[in-house]
């Protein structure tokens, strides 16, 4: 009999404390194509794409949160949940196979509710990150933008707090993150100036693979650079 990709898993609501069950994928099904050049995976036709199934979404209360999400809520935090999401809340399940748009809910659920419980900005910055990607996989330019910036925003806020030092994000990735989006984004000033970060510090030991990355986009900026400045001189 062929595995299911699909598996079953008892989740605990980190607001209601009650117990829902979330549908969620075996890692060793899902095959990854390619990945952009923000991290954004590209499924093979046979695979499962695991990024809808990142987000638990509590059926009792609304409460929407990723692995990633802190246990601790701040004072004043839960009964804001409970008055924004939970008051409003028609009950339905995501306990099933999701579809694009989905999965798009559960995401933007997920930054509601890390945004009212003050998650840390690595993580809001994650979860509109993955919302710019699955715009992106509906061609909706406008709105991939929107949240590619507000993903690069948070990142600015987490680089500057460093808030992401207990994560498995490190240093070069988070500047990484900032300079990428940052082109994407159009911002090509702040895409140079962390770029050139991330090439200073291979010389005290950065990830080699992200040094090489930031140095093709980093001549990417360059090349875009010139060509604007082409089109300038010639009106």
């Amino acid at each position: 009999m062929e595995l299911s990709p699909f598996y079953d898993k008892k989740v605990e609501c980190l607001c209601c404390s009650k117990a829902f069950p979330t549908t969620k994928i075996r890692s060793k099904l899902v095959k990854v194509e390619s990945t952009d050049t923000d991290f954004c995976p590209t499924y093979s036709e046979s695979s499962v794409p695991a990024l809808y199934y990142n987000v638990f979404v509590c059926e009792h209360c609304g409460f929407s949160f990723t692995e990633d999400f802190s246990r601790y809520f701040a004072p004043g935090t839960k009964e804001q949940i409970l008055e924004q999401i939970s008051a409003k809340w028609v009950k339905r399940s995501y306990h099933h196979e999701r579809s694009l748009s989905q999965a798009l809910d559960t995401y933007k659920l997920a930054l509601v509710c890390g945004t009212i419980k003050k998650e840390k900005f690595v993580t809001l910055a994650g979860i509109a990150l993955r919302i710019a990607w699955i715009y992106r996989k509906l061609q909706n330019e406008s709105q991939e933008q929107r949240f590619l910036k507000m993903a690069r925003d948070q990142y600015i806020e987490s680089y500057s707090t460093e808030d992401y030092a207990s994560t498995q994000m490190s240093d070069t990735r988070v500047i990484y993150m900032i300079a990428e989006l940052s082109r994407r984004i159009g911002d090509l000033d702040m895409a140079t100036r962390y770029y050139s970060k991330i090439i200073e510090s291979q010389r005290i030991g950065g990830e080699a693979k992200l040094v090489e990355m930031a140095k093709e986009q980093w001549q990417l900026v360059r090349e875009e650079r010139e060509k604007a400045r082409a089109s300038a001189e010639a009106v």
